[in-house]
C-alpha cells in the first residue's frame, strides 16, 4: 500500500534588494510562500519630527499554498517622500526614518499586528529635500500650481540660510590687545528639525570652536579675551575661553544652575607662531587641543576635563566676541579663520589641522622672519658704530699710560673696514644712517625705532624731491626698511603703493599685510584703512561689517580721545575739493593776506574775525599751523575786549580744561555764565557739566541738559544719556534704553562720542528692546573715525602741496587718505590724475587712476556731483577701451540732475538728442514718466527748462541756448510740414 505525503510551504516573506535610500520606481523583488491562503502586504512606516507614525499600504497580493515565489514590482513610495516639493508633489513634515515592511496576513484576519505570520523589514534612508529628484510630470500643470511655485512657501528653502558650519571669521584680525574686537550673533534654524535637534542640545552641547590665532605679546592684565559668549543679562555664557598672562588658556563653562566652573590648560600658546585652538564640547566633557606650526615644525598639545555638572551652551542667546569686548581686553596678536561646528564636532583630527589659505597667502611669518634677520643685522652695525664712537670720544680724553696701552692692544691700527661693516647693497644706505646716528649721540645707546624713523624721513624727502612716479621704485626698499623697523608711517605709505600701484607693482596682498603690522600697533590710519576694506570688501579681501567695525570702533575712540588732547601733529579734517575755486581761495596761512586782513579787522572789534583767527590758531584750520597758546590769546580778547558769547564760552572751555592756558575755574564759570546769559545754548552745556563734574549737583546740571536739549544741543543729549546710563538722573532708575534714545540724538546732531556709544548698542543690541544693526554700526564709527586729527594732518599736507604746484606730492597725500575711504579725498585723486598737469603720471597710469577713483567716489553716501557727471561721460566714452554704457551713463546724469547740477539735466538731454531714448525707470525718477512716449521735443524741451531753472546762474545761458534750439528745429519741422500741405493742396 503507497501513501501520498503532501507539505504544504511555510509562512515566509524576505525582501531581496531592498533600496538603502528613498528612491523613485526602485524594482523590488520580494520572495514570499505561506502553507494556507493568505495576502502578501508591503508598508512604509514613516515616523515624523513631530512624533508622529504614519503606516502607508504600498501594495497586496495574494499567496497560495505552495513552493516558495518571488515577486518582482516597482516600488512606488510617495512623492513627498522621494521627490522634491513643487506645488504638485506636496510637502510635508521633516522625516526621521522610513522601514519597508512585508508582510504574510492570513485571509479572514483582522487587520492588526496578531494577523501577521511572519515579515521583514527594511530601513530606508530619507534623502534630504535638496537632494532628492525633481518629478517630472506627465501632464499639463495648471496655472494655479505654477503660481504656487513661485510663493514664499518654496522659494524659502535656502541651503545657506541653514549652514551647520559657521564661519565667524573667514579673514584676519589684527588685535591691539584692547577693548575691541569682532561681534557675532546667531539665528535659529528655519528648518525645523535642525532647530529641534539645537535646542535638544543646550544642556548636552556637541559642537566645536575652531581658531586660528597668532599672540605677539601675552596679557599686560591677567587674562585677556580669545572668545567669549555674552548671554542676554550681560553675563559670560558658555564657552569663553581666554589667554592668562602666563600664555595658559583660560576655558570656562556655565551650568544649567547658572554657575560657572573653569580650567587653565596644561600648556602655553606659543609667542609669533600660528596656533589652531580646538575646543570640542560633547556634553560634560570639553576637549581642548592646540596645533601649532613653525617653518616645518608642528606641535601638538592636548587636554581634557569634565565638569560635575550640565554644561549649558544656548548659541542664539546674547552675542560671541572675537578678541577683545566691552568687559576684557583682547589678545595682542592676529586671529585668522575662526569656526563654529553648530551640532557637530569637526570629522577632522586634532593634529591634521590645515593652515587656512588666507594665512598662508598673507604669509605673516615670512615678513616676520625676514625683518627678523634685518633688525639682527642692525643691532649689530649699531654696536660696532657705538662702540666706535664712544672710543673716538674717549680719544680726546686724558688716560693714564695703562689704559691707553690697552687700548692700543685692543684696537688694530689698520684702518679698513671691520667684517661686521660689509652691507647688501639694497641695505647701505640703512647702514649708512646707523652710523651717523651712532656718532651723532657719541656711542650712547641708539635705537632701532629711530633708525626707523630716519629711514621713513630720508625715503618721504627723496620722494617729495623726485616729484615723480618713477623715483618711488628706487625708495621703496627703503621705505620697506623702514617699516620692518616698526615705523608705522612707513608701513602705511608702503601699503598705500602696493594697493594703488604708484610708481611699484600693485600687489594687494602685500598691502594688506603692511596694513595689519601697522593696525597691530594701533596706528590710527590703518586701522581706518583695514576698516574701509572689510566694509566694502575690497582687493580681495572679504566684506565683514562686524571686523569693520571692530577697526572703526578702536580710531572712533581714539579721534574723541585725540579731540580732547589736540597736539600739533593733528590738524582739523576740513573736506576741501580740488574743483571748488571758491573753497580754495579761502586757504591761508600766518603770512598770507587773508589772515592779515582778518587780524586787522580784530583790532578793529569784529567779533567774527577774533573768532576766525582763534579757532583756525586752536584747531589748524584753513592752512594755519595749530598755535593753542595763540589761540588762547584771542579767545581771551573776544571775551575780554569784546564780551562776544562765542569766544567767551570758548575762552571759559580753554580756561576749565587748561588748554593753552593755566586752569582757572572760577574765571571760567563767570564767563560761561556771561555767555549764558547772552542766550550762547552750548555755555548752558558747559555750565551742566561743571555742576555735574565739580558739584555733583546732579539736579542743576539736569534741569540745564535739559534746557540746552530743547534747544537741540548735541552735548546736552549726550550727556543727557550718560546720566542715565550710569543711573545718576534725579528721581529715575537706570535705564540703557533711555541713554540709547539719548545717544541716537545726539548722534544725529553730529555728535562723535554720542555717534560711537550708539554704534556700540547696535553692534551688541539690547535685548527686548534694539535689534543688532551691524550694518548702520558702521556707518556711525566711520563717520566718527573720519573726525580724527591725523588724518587731517595727512589732508592738510596734500592742500598744501596742491596750492604749492607739487602736484606728485599732493597725489601721494590724497592717495593715503583715499584709500582709508574718505571720499573727499577719493574724488581729488581722480581730479588730479584727470588734471595730469605737467605729465608728472604716465597717462595709462592716470587713466586707470581717474576710472577708479570717480568710480568709489559715487560709491560714497554724498557723491559730489562732478564725479557722477564725470562717472556718466567715461561710461559714454567707453573710457580705456571699455565699451559704450548708455544706460549706465544715463543713470549718473540723472543722478546729478535730482542732486541738483544742472549739467545733468543738460547731458541727459545731448543723450536724447543723439536719439537714445531715455528709459522709463529714470524718466520716472526725474517725474516725466508722461514723456516716454511723447514727441522727442517735448522731452528736450523739459530737460533744458529744468537745466535753465536752476540755481547755477552759470547754467542759464547754455541751457537757454539748447532749449531755444530745440524750438527753432520744432519750428522748422512744423513750417515744413505745413509748406507741403499748402503744395499738396
Amino acid at each position: 500500500m503507497s501513501y501520498l505525503q503532501v507539505v504544504w510551504g511555510l509562512d515566509e516573506v524576505r525582501l531581496l534588494n531592498p533600496p538603502e535610500e528613498a528612491l523613485p520606481d526602485h524594482l523590488l523583488e520580494t520572495l514570499f510562500s505561506c502553507d494556507e491562503p493568505a495576502t502578501v502586504q508591503l508598508d512604509c512606516i514613516v515616523s515624523f519630527e513631530t512624533g508622529s507614525v504614519s503606516t502607508l499600504l504600498l501594495r497586496q497580493w495574494t499567496c497560495v499554498p505552495g513552493d516558495p515565489e518571488t515577486r518582482t514590482q516597482k516600488l512606488r513610495l510617495p512623492d513627498w517622500l522621494v521627490y522634491q516639493a513643487d506645488g504638485i508633489v506636496p510637502d510635508s513634515p521633516w522625516v526621521l526614518s522610513c522601514i519597508l515592511r512585508a508582510s504574510v496576513r492570513h485571509s479572514g484576519s483582522d487587520d492588526s499586528e496578531g494577523s501577521i505570520a511572519a515579515q521583514d523589514v527594511a530601513t530606508l534612508q530619507p534623502k534630504p529635500f535638496f537632494s532628492r529628484p525633481v518629478k517630472q510630470h506627465r501632464l499639463c500643470i495648471a496655472w494655479s500650481t505654477q503660481m504656487l511655485q513661485l510663493t514664499h512657501q518654496f522659494l524659502k528653502k535656502q541651503c545657506l540660510l541653514e549652514q551647520e558650519t559657521v564661519h565667524l571669521l573667514s579673514s584676519i584680525y589684527a588685535s591691539t590687545g584692547e577693548n575691541f574686537g569682532i561681534t557675532k550673533s546667531l539665528e535659529s534654524y528655519r528648518n525645523e528639525v535642525l532647530e529641534y535637534l539645537r535646542v535638544k542640545a543646550v544642556t548636552f552641547p556637541w559642537c566645536m570652536f575652531s581658531i586660528w590665532i597668532f599672540v605677539t605679546k601675552y596679557c599686560q592684565e591677567l587674562m585677556c579675551g580669545i572668545l567669549h559668549h555674552i548671554d542676554s543679562h550681560n553675563n559670560y555664557a558658555t564657552p569663553t575661553v581666554f589667554l592668562t598672562d602666563s600664555g595658559q588658556l583660560h576655558i570656562q563653562m556655565n551650568g544649567d544652575s547658572g554657575k560657572s566652573s573653569a580650567f587653565v590648560s596644561p600648556f602655553k600658546v606659543p609667542l609669533s607662531e600660528w596656533c589652531r585652538l580646538g575646543v570640542a564640547l560633547h556634553g560634560r566633557t570639553v576637549s581642548v587641543s592646540m596645533v601649532c606650526t613653525d617653518k616645518e615644525q608642528r606641535t601638538v598639545r592636548f587636554t581634557e576635563h569634565t565638569w560635575g555638572h550640565n554644561v549649558v551652551l544656548d548659541d542664539t542667546e546674547g552675542y560671541f566676541v572675537i578678541g577683545g569686548g566691552k568687559y576684557i581686553p583682547g589678545v595682542e596678536g592676529y586671529f585668522g579663520p575662526v569656526v563654529y561646528y553648530r551640532n557637530r564636532i569637526s570629522p577632522h583630527s586634532q593634529s591634521e589641522a590645515a593652515v587656512p589659505d588666507v594665512i598662508k597667502k598673507v604669509n605673516l611669518t615670512g615678513w616676520l622672519q625676514t625683518c627678523q634677520g634685518f633688525r639682527l643685522e642692525m643691532n649689530m652695525k649699531i654696536s660696532g658704530y657705538s662702540l666706535k664712537a664712544k672710543r673716538r670720544t674717549e680719544s680726546d680724553t686724558c688716560f693714564d699710560a695703562f689704559h691707553q696701552w690697552m687700548v692700543k692692544q685692543r684696537l688694530p691700527s689698520d684702518p679698513q673696514c671691520e667684517q661686521w661693516e660689509a652691507a647688501d647693497p639694497h641695505r647701505k644706505l640703512a647702514a649708512k644712517l646707523v652710523k651717523l646716528l651712532a656718532f651723532k649721540y657719541g656711542g650712547r645707546a641708539v635705537r632701532l625705532a629711530a633708525v626707523g624713523r630716519a629711514l621713513y624721513s630720508l625715503s618721504l624727502h627723496k620722494l617729495v624731491r623726485g616729484s615723480s612716479s618713477g623715483v618711488v621704485s628706487r625708495i621703496f626698499p627703503v621705505l620697506l626698511q623702514a617699516g620692518c623697523l616698526a615705523d608705522n608711517r612707513a608701513l602705511h605709505m608702503s601699503s598705500v603703493l602696493y594697493s594703488t600701484g604708484l610708481g611699484v607693482q600693485k600687489q594687494p596682498v602685500k598691502a594688506w599685510l603692511l596694513t595689519l603690522l601697522a593696525a597691530q600697533n594701533d596706528d590710527r590710519l590703518a586701522l581706518l584703512h583695514l576698516g574701509h576694506l572689510h566694509h566694502l570688501g575690497l582687493h580681495g579681501v572679504p566684506a565683514d561689517p562686524d571686523l569693520a567695525y571692530a577697526y572703526y570702533a578702536n580710531i572712533a575712540k581714539q579721534t574723541t580721545v585725540d579731540r580732547e588732547n589736540p597736539t600739533p601733529q593733528q590738524t582739523f579734517v576740513e573736506a576741501v575739493y580740488l574743483n571748488n575755486e571758491g573753497v580754495l581761495n579761502l586757504q591761508t596761512n600766518e603770512d598770507h593776506h587773508i589772515f592779515q586782513w582778518l587780524k586787522l579787522q580784530a583790532r578793529r572789534g569784529t567779533a567774527e574775525a577774533e573768532q576766525a583767527i582763534a579757532r583756525m590758531l586752536f584747531w589748524g584750520q584753513q592752512g594755519v599751523s595749530p598755535n593753542i597758546q595763540e589761540a588762547a590769546r584771542h579767545y581771551r580778547r573776544g571775551a575780554v575786549h569784546l564780551e562776544d558769547p562765542v569766544s567767551m564760552y570758548d575762552y571759559g572751555i580753554i580756561l576749565l580744561q587748561g588748554q593753552g592756558v593755566e586752569k582757572d575755574i572760577p574765571k571760567a564759570i563767570s564767563f560761561l555764565r556771561k555767555a549764558m546769559d547772552q542766550g550762547f545754548v552750548p555755555a548752558i552745556n558747559a555750565l551742566a557739566w561743571y555742576y555735574e563734574h565739580f558739584k555733583q549737583d546732579y539736579k542743576q546740571a539736569v534741569q540745564l541738559w535739559e534746557q540746552a536739549d530743547l534747544l537741540e544741543c548735541p552735548e546736552a543729549a549726550f550727556n543727557l544719556g550718560v546720566m542715565y546710563s550710569q543711573g545718576l538722573y534725579p528721581g529715575k532708575a537706570a535705564s540703557q534704553y533711555m541713554a540709547y534714545k539719548y545717544y541716537l540724538k545726539s548722534a544725529q546732531r553730529g555728535h562723535i562720542r554720542g555717534a560711537t556709544l550708539l554704534a556700540n548698542i547696535w553692534t551688541t543690541g539690547m535685548p527686548g528692546f534694539v535689534s543688532r544693526r551691524p550694518s548702520d554700526a558702521v556707518l556711525w564709527v566711520k563717520w566718527a573715525a573720519e573726525h580724527n586729527g591725523y588724518l587731517g594732518s595727512i589732508l592738510r599736507k596734500a592742500l598744501d602741496s596742491y596750492l604749492k604746484n607739487d602736484m606728485f606730492s599732493s597725489l601721494l597725500y590724497y592717495m593715503m587718505a583715499a584709500e582709508l575711504g574718505y571720499a573727499p579725498a577719493q574724488f581729488n585723486v581722480a581730479y588730479l590724475c584727470e588734471q595730469n598737469m605737467v605729465g608728472f603720471l604716465d597717462p595709462v597710469f592716470a587713466s586707470h587712476c581717474m576710472w577708479r577713483y570717480y568710480n568709489l567716489t559715487i560709491q560714497s553716501q554724498d557723491p559730489d556731483t562732478y564725479a557722477v557727471i564725470r562717472m556718466g561721460d567715461l561710461l559714454y566714452d567707453g573710457y580705456d577701451d571699455r565699451q559704450k554704457d548708455l544706460f549706465s551713463a544715463a543713470q549718473m546724469y540723472a543722478l546729478a540732475a535730482l542732486r541738483k547740477n544742472p549739467q545733468g539735466w543738460y547731458n541727459l538731454g545731448l543723450l536724447a538728442e543723439e536719439g537714445y531714448r531715455l528709459p522709463l525707470s529714470i524718466l520716472i525718477d526725474l517725474s516725466l514718466s508722461e514723456l516716454y512716449l511723447a514727441d522727442n521735443s517735448l522731452l528736450l524741451s523739459a530737460l533744458y527748462k529744468r537745466c535753465r531753472d536752476s540755481e547755477d546762474a552759470d547754467s542759464y545761458l547754455p541751457c537757454s541756448l539748447a532749449l531755444f534750439h530745440v524750438y527753432l528745429q520744432s519750428f522748422q519741422k512744423d513750417y515744413g510740414a505745413a509748406i507741403k500741405v499748402s503744395v499738396m493742396c
